[in-house]
């Protein structure tokens, strides 16, 4: 049974702001079925996934969890381009790989940022700035590190020390956004339609980092 399925339809309500027997009624079943449909008790037949699909105006790629943009568009790190002379750097072997990587990177924070600046919690954006740019500088000395023939006095934090502080840095960042989060924000509810609304362009590419890193995270568990 798809674990994501029962997750994403109940949110889907939800953002509609249906109570279950409203939306059963809508959809054409008896609220029971979708009360088990929305508990993970019972899985559904391919006609309702594209009834639900049509209903709520997502993907079936999106009700199923495959992805995490609800039009169903999706960057699979797997699937990423190999380099070639013109899209590479020279001496990268996987240039247009890392290109790629990078846009969604640069064209997630974008979106990350702007809704920091329109929460208006000036605490909350310090600490998850801060948070992001500790992983940046981790980042940097990672590759600068990267066999070992440059000269780590370019830096006051030495070689040994960095891994640890960035972890200790991060996790206290971490603590402050928690801490910041109970004060609220002055911005609307952050739902993935309003994302794909406000942030057309950038929007698949944070959905697709969503999608990727939560899969790799799943691994783990």
């Amino acid at each position: 049974m798809n674990k994501d399925f029962p997750r994403v339809m109940k949110l889907l309500r939800k953002e509609r702001g249906l109570r279950q027997k409203e939306a059963a009624e809508q959809l054409g079943i008896a609220q029971a079925l979708l009360s088990h449909y929305e508990n993970g008790k019972r899985e559904c037949g391919l006609d309702f996934l594209v009834t639900a699909a049509n209903f709520y105006g997502v993907s079936i790629d999106y009700i199923l969890g495959r992805t995490s943009s609800r039009n169903g568009t999706v960057v699979v790190e797997d699937e990423l381009p190999e380099s070639t002379v013109s899209e590479s750097y020279e001496g990268a072997p996987s240039g247009a790989g890392t290109l790629l990587r990078k846009k969604l990177a640069t064209n997630s924070l974008e979106v990350v940022f702007s809704l920091l600046m329109k929460t208006k919690n000036t605490k909350l954006a310090k600490a998850i700035s801060s948070y992001i740019l500790t992983a940046v500088y981790r980042a940097y000395r990672m590759v600068y590190s990267a066999g070992g023939q440059n000269d780590e006095n370019s830096f006051a934090v030495p070689i040994e020390e960095v891994s640890g502080l960035c972890v200790a840095k991060l996790s206290i960042d971490n603590v402050r956004v928690r801490a910041a989060s109970k004060e609220g924000t002055e911005d609307e509810r952050i739902t993935n339609a309003r994302i794909e609304h406000e942030y057309p362009k950038q929007s698949a590419a944070l959905f697709s980092v969503v999608t990727n890193v939560e899969r790799e995270l799943l691994k783990l568990n």
